[in-house]
Parts: C-alpha cells; structure tokens; sequence
C-alpha cells in the first residue's frame, strides 16, 4: 500500500525556514546592493525603496519556484510516491552532509554554492541600480541559488506537494515569509542608521556556523523524508 506523506506541521515549517532563511547569497548581494546605494549618496527613502524591492523579487521568485515544484510533484503517480519520497531524503542527506563538511573543512572538494560566473553576472548587475535591474537581480539571485541551498526547500515542497490544498498553500507562503524576513531586517537596521560594516562582519562570523546549522537540519529533513516514506513516523 502506497503511504502518502502527511502535511508538515507549523513548527516544521517555521523552523526549517528559519535555519534556510540564514542565506549567505541572498543576505551577502542585499548588503553589497545597500553598500553600493550609500556610496552613491542615494537618499535613505530612495535605498528602502529598493532594497524591498530587491527582497520581493526574491520572495515571489522562490514562492513561484515552491508552487511549480509543488505542481510538478503533484502529479506524480501516487505509487511512485514513496520511492520518490526516499530519492528526495537521500538527496537531502546528501546535500546535507556537504554543508556539514564545509564547516570543518571549507573549499575542500565538492562544495554548494554558486558558479563563479553566475557569482560575477550578480556582481555586474549590482552595477546597474535601476527598478528593473533590481528586480531581475533579485530574481536571479533566488534562482541561482535555489539549487545550491534549496534542500531545506525542497523537502517541504515534496511534503506539500503530496495533499495540496488551502492549508498547505498558507504554509508555503508563511514559509517565503520567513526565508526574506533576515533580509528586511537586514534592511531596516540600515534604514535606521547600523553601519552597513557591522552587518558585514556578522555576516563573516557566522558563516560557518551557518552552513553548519543547515547541514544539521538537512539531515534530519532527509531521514525525517525517509521515516514518513515507510510509514515510520507521520507529522499530523
């Protein structure tokens, strides 16, 4: 018998988008944008302005990525679902332990993270600070990072894909909140007059610690994935 994956729970949600939230791409381009907007004398309303802009970008090009997942997961004939179920979990896994390894052992061997001309492409558009350009660049940066941080993402997709409904698509939007929420705050610390430096070094210190925390959580989304496949566990 086929064992279809129940809804997350709040706090699943809530937490797995917490520890995905601490994204050093996202979090590193909107400080360079902020950066860039100081150094050209822009007015502080003209930065706010942009940097929610930037931040919706990335918010509705991550929840449109979670819904065609969603979509494309659905449909997926019901007795494949645990098999499926177990691929996506070892994927997680796996990805999971990457990260947990670039904390001991960074720049050694296969690392997630972003292509160095995908990663100069972002550089350049931070160039051009136009309401267009930063919409593409905050669609761009949601999208290239996606397959490089998305684990946490792609768990939750593939268990709301499995009873899409009203609920579901109100945990995925709570979800997006969540993941741009350090953004704005990011951003409103800016607004408020917190040198963009200090927020730089956070950034710096915590990156390790940041990899770590997600590789954890990777795991146990995995196995968690693998557990609800086999009818070991259900999240009701």
């Amino acid at each position: 018998m086929t064992v279809v994956p129940d809804l997350p729970t709040i706090g699943t949600v809530v937490i797995t988008a917490i520890v995905d939230s601490i994204n050093p791409c996202a979090i590193g381009v909107l400080i360079l944008l902020i950066s860039t907007l100081l150094g050209s004398a822009m007015s502080k309303g003209r930065i706010l302005k942009i940097g929610l802009i930037y931040i919706s970008a990335v918010y509705i090009t991550y929840f449109l990525a979670g819904l065609a997942l969603i979509s494309f997961l659905h449909y997926i004939p019901l007795w494949i679902t645990e098999y499926i179920s177990i691929i996506v979990g070892s994927v997680v896994i796996l990805m999971g332990l990457v990260k947990i390894k670039d904390y001991f052992w960074y720049g050694e061997g296969f690392s997630l993270q972003i292509n160095p001309d995908k990663a100069k492409k972002i550089h350049n558009l931070l160039e051009k600070v136009t309401v267009p350009g930063v919409l593409f660049l905050g669609a761009f940066v949601a999208g290239v990072e996606l397959p490089c941080t998305g684990g946490p993402y792609l768990a939750i997709t593939f268990v709301l894909s499995q009873n899409f409904n009203i609920y579901a698509l109100l945990l995925l939007t709570l979800y997006n909140v969540i993941f741009v929420l350090p953004l704005i705050i990011i951003l409103m610390l800016a607004f408020f007059g917190t040198k963009i430096q200090k927020i730089k070094k956070w950034k710096q210190s915590s990156r390790s610690k940041m990899r770590l925390a997600i590789g954890i959580l990777l795991v146990l989304l995995g196995w968690l994935l693998i557990l609800i496949a086999n009818n070991t566990i259900s999240l009701i």
